[in-house]
């Protein structure tokens, strides 16, 4: 995946989860955070990734 699909996740996750709570749907709001913070991690896995392609050269 990359960092801008990672991001994209990011944003969605964050849009649900306002969604949710604006709407007090727990369970919205619970799916948005828990989409947001996989998304945020998988842009940590590819910084990293980045960082060790970088570190080979």
């Amino acid at each position: 995946m990359s960092k801008a699909k990672a991001r994209a996740k990011q944003a969605k996750g964050k849009i649900k989860e306002t969604a949710g709570d604006a709407m007090d749907d727990k369970r919205m709001e619970a799916e948005g955070a828990a989409e947001r913070l996989t998304g945020k991690a998988q842009e940590v896995a590819e910084k990293a990734a980045d960082q060790l392609k970088k570190s080979k050269r």
